[in-house]
């Protein structure tokens, strides 16, 4: 399997379809955080599942998750852009860290997901790291 997404084919429906941009490339900690992607109607590039996160406590380290077919496809130099789209959490952090190191030696630019306020939220509910990574990552009014 070369993404990591549920498939009944060597690729799945997503990496079989030719309008997709094969040099984007997303990943993700499982295949259900697809349908996130899918339902904006916007993406056009293919995904990477790694299928868990590293976790040490757990016994969960790079060997654990879909580390090595990440590697292949970086190495292929086929892939332009690689978008981590891990979770804000310890685990989601170190391993989009190591992905981060990984990529590096391919020269593959890296970029992650933007972080802050949800849309509609409260400021006066929001956390204090959550209102910093907004402020860090505000754009042009």
């Amino acid at each position: 399997m070369r993404c990591g997404n549920y498939a009944e084919a060597a690729l799945c429906p997503v990496c079989s379809d030719p309008r997709r941009d094969t040099g984007l490339v997303t990943v993700l900690e499982k295949p259900s955080d697809i349908a996130a992607f899918e339902s904006t109607g916007r993406y056009r590039g293919v995904y990477h599942v790694l299928g868990a996160l590293l976790s040490p406590l757990d016994g969960i380290g790079p060997e654990q998750i879909h580390l090595a077919s990440l590697e292949a496809r970086l190495s292929s130099g086929e892939v332009r852009e690689l978008v981590l789209a891990t979770p804000a959490s310890t685990e989601g952090d170190a391993t989009a860290l190591y992905v981060q190191r990984l990529a590096r030696p391919h020269g593959t630019p890296v970029t992650r997901l933007a972080r802050g306020l949800p849309v509609g939220g409260e400021l006066e509910y929001s956390d204090s790291l959550t209102v910093l990574r907004a402020f860090e990552g505000r754009i042009p009014a």
